[in-house]
């Protein structure tokens, strides 16, 4: 093999390792780049090259930021006493996308896991449990997702408040709106009927 197929083998290595992208997938991406280098892969490459040097965590609540504070935690009129607990940047920008919640984040960076020897020191939960007295927070929604590390994790946070004063939350779970109850599978239509209200 030449050195420029080399390069390229090894780009297609680097693409592979995204998410959701396998072998084939990464090598019609790399060749896709490598056809459209002047109006597409040179401006990636340098937009690329600009984030990973500007772009950091938040030392506050771990979204992405371009300075010390994201602009949620730098903005005022966010200090509710609510803090949203979520798993990652991407579950926060979901949330953000629906404009209802008016409140401050706190990115945990995954669940805990025992397998993974993931702790509590790992996710950054002693510095949430800090924030609640420092930032007068009334009330803490866990927005974990609906696996078993996501509500071990939930539990682990609910018990660590406990006799905090502080209100616990979590997202209500059951049928989307739009759904069909036909396509829906037994643990969400559970979970619907657990959670049903009063019409």
């Amino acid at each position: 093999m030449n050195s420029a197929t080399d390069e390229i083998e090894a780009m297609i290595a680097l693409l592979a390792r995204l998410p959701g992208l396998g072998p084939r997938s990464a090598r019609r991406a790399a060749l896709y780049l490598i056809r459209k280098r002047g109006p597409l892969m040179t401006p990636l490459a340098t937009l690329m090259a600009h984030v990973a040097e500007t772009v950091r965590e938040c030392a506050t609540c771990g979204n992405f930021a371009t300075s010390d504070l994201c602009d949620i935690c730098a903005n005022p009129a966010r200090a509710s006493g609510e803090i949203c607990v979520v798993e990652d940047v991407a579950d926060l920008w979901a949330i953000e996308r629906g404009r209802a919640f008016k409140g401050r984040y706190h990115v945990l960076g995954g669940t805990l896991s025992a397998l993974e020897a993931v702790g509590p020191e790992d996710l950054g939960i002693p510095r949430l449990l800090a924030r609640i007295p420092a930032e007068g927070v009334r009330e803490v929604i866990l927005a974990l997702n609906a696996t078993v590390e996501g509500q071990t994790t939930a539990h682990y946070i609910a018990d660590a408040l406990a006799g905090s004063g502080v209100s616990v939350t979590g997202l209500a779970q059951g049928v989307p709106i739009g759904g069909e109850l036909d396509y829906l599978d037994d643990g969400t239509i559970l979970a619907a009927l657990r959670a049903r209200h009063q019409f």
